[in-house]
């Protein structure tokens, strides 16, 4: 039941220079790997940040060395044209020196709404998805000039001229049976943020056999369980919403209304809150049992990173590697 931990750089709750710094502590203490939220919006008010992913995670890839380094995820069907989001890549992909993952998904209304492009219903944002794969991974081939013709996308002669020695992965995220078979077929990982089992079964059928999974997971620690719980329920209220309901909402006060009557004691049911090092495994060892092999968490408090660092150091690795060696 091995699986590796990871950490994420919540851009949503941090401006750009923490977040590099951030990142830097979580190699320094010993994280497996790290994870890069790519938002234009926060979800609510309360979180108060939106930084640009790439630009931050190209300042990360100089400030490390050793952790690698991914997108959980950057939709490249609207803010970005997925021309864009190769070059984006491979570029990130040298900085890094062979550290990076691209992270994939069909994108949130949250964030993709600022280019004035619409919303299209979810079966037509999975095949600009494909589409956008499909270009992408022409373009990580380096064989001459990329000419693409699809029903959501053009591309005319693109080349890239700065290729990476090692070829970026890609990561595709699921939600449900279509995703993950996309993901299987299209795509060399599964990210998820649920433990569900079937969406490795999803996936395993479309071709994802014995490629590793990414889930996700948030915790509010502190050694205030009190006080652990009502940061998580003043920032993170809008998680139990679901992702049947989260990429349809269009700003924070949306979410803001769609969370109103969640309490403290529906977070804390739902997220590990406090110091207790069993609870974040046992919440962990959902996601191993379904299968995956990495798993990032998500310290909720843009102001609480260096005490979480600290804490994961001293309690959780240890208790981690003897429970997912």
């Amino acid at each position: 039941m091995t699986m590796q931990l990871g950490y994420t750089m919540m851009t949503e709750q941090a401006g750009p220079r923490d977040l590099v710094s951030h990142v830097v502590g979580a190699e320094e203490v010993g994280f497996d790997f790290s994870v890069c939220s790519d938002h234009y919006f926060p979800w609510l008010s309360e979180m108060g940040h939106a930084p640009n992913a790439w630009v931050t995670l190209g300042a990360a890839a100089q400030a490390t060395s050793r952790i690698p380094l991914t997108t959980y995820v950057t939709c490249p069907s609207f803010r970005y044209h997925p021309a864009i989001v190769a070059q984006q890549a491979a570029t990130l992909q040298i900085l890094s020196e062979g550290r990076f993952t691209l992270g994939l998904g069909s994108g949130e209304n949250l964030n993709e709404h600022v280019v004035g492009a619409g919303w299209p219903p979810a079966d037509i944002r999975q095949q600009m998805l494909v589409e956008a794969v499909q270009i992408i991974s022409s373009l990580f081939d380096g064989e001459g000039s990329t000419n693409f013709r699809g029903e959501h996308f053009d591309v005319e002669s693109a080349k890239l001229w700065d290729l990476p020695e090692k070829r970026v992965p890609i990561g595709i995220a699921v939600g449900g049976r279509q995703a993950a078979g996309i993901a299987g077929e299209h795509g060399d990982l599964m990210i998820a943020t649920e433990p569900m089992g079937e969406y490795g079964e999803w996936f395993d059928a479309a071709g994802g056999t014995g490629k590793p999974r990414i889930g996700q997971m948030p915790i509010s620690y502190g050694t205030d369980a009190a006080e652990a719980t009502t940061r998580a329920h003043q920032l993170f209220r809008w998680f139990g919403l679901g992702w049947k309901v989260n990429p349809e909402l269009p700003g924070p006060a949306s979410f803001d209304a769609a969370s109103q009557f969640v309490r403290e004691e529906d977070v804390a049911s739902s997220i590990p809150c406090g110091d207790d090092v069993d609870a974040v495994i046992e919440g962990a060892k959902a996601y191993a049992d379904a299968g995956f092999t990495h798993l990032a968490l998500v310290q909720i408090g843009g102001d609480q990173q260096a005490p979480f660092l600290e804490w994961s150091e001293k309690s959780l690795m240890p208790a981690w590697r003897e429970a997912f060696a």
